[in-house]
């Protein structure tokens, strides 16, 4: 258990792209990631946004959408398109593609999640997999914080 809670030192980040700015299922997202983002920090996890949009796009959107306007998380402008490139998730329109990423405290990207352009993403699923990845352990579909996780040691032992 140490080992887990020293790994867990580090917050965990979770990097969530949207195409554009004044769009109709991006602030939706957005808005989610706003009302979890509290589910988010309880498990040391950092939510950063992200598009290609510069920051003046960012604050004329805020000021301008409701749910947009007091977010827990940065909104990072990627404007030159070097982040959204280097992860291979640039558009061939130029705009980043709907996608999300888990990152560990040690920057190894541990779960990637691209949906669709015209689909909303599931945050509460985003959270459901930072609980499994926290657990160190093995996780079966479908897996849900407080359910047991798979033991192999000892499903080895019973099949021998």
């Amino acid at each position: 258990m140490e080992a887990v809670r020293q790994r867990h030192q580090c917050p965990e980040r979770v990097l969530f792209f949207w195409p554009k700015d004044f769009t109709f299922v991006c602030p939706t997202e957005i808005a989610e990631f706003g009302r979890l983002n509290s589910e988010f920090a309880d498990r040391d996890a950092q939510v950063l946004g992200a598009s290609v949009d510069n920051e003046f796009v960012h604050y004329a959107w805020r000021i301008q959408h409701a749910d947009l306007l007091d977010l827990p998380f940065p909104m990072l402008s990627d404007l030159k398109r070097e982040l959204a490139s280097a992860l291979g998730i640039l558009s061939q329109d130029g705009v980043a593609q709907r996608v999300t990423f888990i990152v560990d405290p040690d920057g190894v990207v541990q779960f990637a999640m691209v949906t669709a352009g015209d689909v909303g993403r599931n945050v509460s699923e985003v959270l459901r997999v930072l609980d499994a990845l926290q657990t160190d352990e093995l996780c079966a579909c479908n897996w849900q914080k407080g359910q047991p996780t798979i033991n192999a040691a000892e499903l080895m032992t019973q099949a021998a």
